[in-house]
C-alpha cells in the first residue's frame, strides 16, 4: 500500500475512535461503574470471586466493604501460583504473561499478571488512543508517512512453568500486531536484545536509515540513545537526520529535568512532546492536549480506579474514594481494580487532579518516594519543580540525580543530601544549592517550615556526581535501559550511601 494512502486511512480509522472517547468525557461515572461490574461479572466463579461472593454485588459500596485492599506482597502468594501454572484464581483466562517490575531498584522483583484481556483492552487500546488523541490535535500530521523510533526494555522473555516473564515492554512487542510493528524501528528481533549497549549500537544502526516521524521511551534512556545517535552520525541536531520528526511520546519519569536538553537536540517550535502514563499494572493516561502538562484519566480500558486523600494514607481513618467524589488540588494514592484480575490494588503512584470535568491529573510522585524524615512530606513533584527552577536560574542541565535524608544526631541537626549528575554543571555549586533551598520553600510550606532559621533542617548537602554515575550503579546491578529508573527521593540513606561510595571511585 503506498505510504500516503496507509497514513490516510490509518489517520481515519484512529479519529473514528475519539467519538467513543467523547463518550466517558461526557458520562465518567457511569462509565466508570460499568468498567467496575463487567469485571466482577466476569470474574465471579474465580478463587477470590467466590470468596467474596462477587456474583452478590450490586452497588460500589458492597464492593468497597467487601474486598480489601491489597499490596503486591499481599497478592504475591496467588501470582505464584498462577506462574506455577494454576489458573483460575484472580482472573478467568489463562494468564501466561508476567511482567517483571522494575520500578525500583530493589533486588527483589515483581511479576505483574498481563492478561490477553490487558494486552489488548489497554495496552494496545491505548497505542491507538494515544496517536487517536494526537491526530486530532494535529490535522496536518504526517505521522504514518514514516516510522516510530521506539525504545523499550533490554530483557528477553523468559519461559517459566509453562508462563513467560519479563519487562512489560518486551511481552508488548512480542505480541505486538502487525500494524505496530510495520509502523516502527528498530526491528522486534533488536528490540528484544537482552545486552543494553549491544542493542544501543544495534538500535542506531537501523534507525538513522529510516524516516522516523516519531520517538517513544523513557526520557532519561531515550536522551542516552539520541546523544548517541548525534555522536554517530556527527550532526549538530536531530532533524538533520530524520527532517520529519515531529512528536515524543514519553513516560515513565518525570519530562521536566530533561527538557532543556530535548529541546537543544530539537530546535524546532513545531515539535510537539506527549506525555503518557502507563505501568506494568496497566495504562492509565494520555496527554489530550497539545502543549498541556497534565494527563486525560482514560475510563474504558477495563481499570476501575479509587483514590486515597494522601493526608489518611496508611491511617486508621484512611478514607478510599471513587472517581466521582475526588477533589482538585489534592494528592491521592491509586487503588486499581482490573482487567488481569488486580482487585483494589495499590500501585504506589501518587496524583492530583487538575480537572474533574474531564478528569485530567499530574503524577506527583510515588508512596514509598519521598521524604519525610523531619515531616517536610519533600514529593518528587515538589523536588522536579524545584530543580526546574534551579537549572534555568543557573544554566544547568541535569542527566539524574537522588536526594535522601542526613538524619539528625547529637549535636548536628538534620537535612537533605542530593547527588546530581550534570550534563552541564552550575559555575558555582553553593549557589545552585541555595536556588534549589529557596525553590523547595517556595513550593512545600512544609519544608519552608522545617527551615525557618534552620531549627530542624539545615541547607541541603548537593554533590556533582561524576560522570555516568548513576548509568554506572545500575550497570553493577544489573538494570540497564527499559523501565529501570533511579529511585528519586528516599527516606533511608541506602541508595545514596552506595552512590557516594562510587562516586570516590
Amino acid at each position: 500500500m503506498p505510504i500516503p494512502l496507509f497514513n490516510s486511512i490509518a489517520s481515519w480509522l484512529l479519529k473514528k475512535r475519539y467519538h467513543q472517547i467523547e463518550l466517558f468525557l461526557k458520562y465518567p461515572g457511569e462509565v466508570q461503574e460499568e468498567v467496575l461490574f463487567q469485571l466482577l461479572g466476569i470474574a465471579e466463579d474465580t478463587e477470590i470471586g467466590r470468596k467474596h461472593e462477587f456474583g452478590s454485588i450490586e452497588a460500589y459500596q458492597t464492593f468497597k466493604e467487601r474486598i480489601p485492599i491489597i499490596s503486591y506482597e499481599e497478592m504475591e502468594p496467588l501470582i505464584e501460583r498462577t506462574r506455577r501454572g494454576e489458573q483460575n484464581i484472580f482472573w478467568p483466562t489463562n494468564i501466561k504473561w508476567f511482567a517483571k517490575s522494575s520500578g525500583t531498584t530493589n533486588a527483589k522483583s515483581k511479576f505483574i499478571p498481563v492478561s490477553a484481556e490487558a494486552l489488548e483492552d489497554c495496552h494496545y487500546k491505548s497505542g491507538k488512543d494515544l496517536l487517536c488523541l494526537y491526530l486530532n490535535n494535529n490535522e496536518n500530521s504526517q505521522l504514518f508517512t514514516g516510522k516510530s523510533l521506539r525504545l523499550g526494555g533490554s530483557k528477553e522473555l523468559y519461559e517459566d512453568n509453562g508462563t513467560f516473564f519479563g519487562d512489560l515492554s518486551a511481552i508488548l512487542i512480542d505480541n505486538m500486531p502487525f500494524w505496530a510493528e510495520l509502523s516502527s524501528t528498530p526491528s522486534s528481533r533488536v528490540s528484544l536484545m537482552g545486552e543494553w549497549e549491544t542493542k544501543m549500537n544495534a538500535i542506531i544502526q537501523e534507525s538513522i536509515r529510516e524516516n522516523v516521524t516519531s520517538l517513544a521511551g523513557v526520557p532519561s534512556w531515550m536522551l542516552v540513545l539520541l546523544n548517541r545517535v548525534l555522536e554517530e552520525t556527527s550532526k549538530k541536531d536531530l532533524f538533520e537526520i530524520w527532517e520529519n520528526l515531529e512528536v515524543y511520546f514519553h513516560g515513565g519519569v518525570s519530562f521536566n529535568p530533561y527538557l532543556e536538553q530535548y529541546n537543544n537536540l530539537l530546535p524546532k517550535q513545531s515539535f510537539k512532546y506527549y506525555e503518557i502514563y502507563n505501568a506494568s499494572e496497566g495504562f492509565f493516561a494520555i496527554q489530550d492536549r497539545n502543549n498541556a502538562s497534565d494527563l486525560l484519566l482514560m475510563l474504558d480500558y477495563g481499570i476501575f480506579y479509587e483514590f486515597i486523600p494522601m493526608e489518611t494514607y496508611g491511617l486508621p481513618n484512611q478514607k478510599v474514594l471513587p472517581l466521582w467524589e475526588v477533589e482538585v488540588n489534592k494528592n491521592y494514592a491509586i487503588i486499581i481494580t482490573t482487567n488481569s484480575g488486580l482487585w483494589r490494588y495499590k500501585i504506589g503512584d501518587t496524583v492530583r487532579f487538575t480537572s474533574t470535568n474531564p478528569y485530567r491529573i499530574k503524577i506527583t510522585g510515588r508512596t514509598k518516594h519521598h521524604i519525610n524524615a523531619f515531616g517536610e512530606e519533600l514529593i518528587i513533584e515538589n523536588a522536579e519543580e524545584a530543580l526546574k527552577n534551579s537549572c534555568q536560574r543557573t544554566g544547568a542541565e541535569i542527566i539524574d540525580y537522588t536526594a535522601a535524608p542526613v538524619f539528625m544526631s547529637r549535636n548536628e541537626k538534620g537535612a537533605h543530601e542530593w547527588i546530581i549528575e550534570f550534563r552541564k554543571a552550575p559555575e558555582e555549586i553553593q549557589y545552585f544549592t541555595e536556588v534549589l533551598d529557596n525553590a523547595l520553600k517556595s513550593l512545600n510550606s512544609d519544608y519552608e517550615a522545617k527551615r525557618y532559621n534552620s531549627m530542624t533542617l539545615k541547607m541541603p548537602k548537593v554533590h556533582a556526581a561524576r560522570k555516568d554515575l548513576f548509568y554506572d550503579w545500575l550497570k553493577s546491578k544489573g538494570k540497564l535501559g527499559g523501565q529501570h529508573k533511579i529511585p528519586r527521593l528516599s527516606n533511608d540513606r541506602v541508595y545514596v550511601d552506595e552512590l557516594l561510595e562510587m562516586n570516590t571511585c
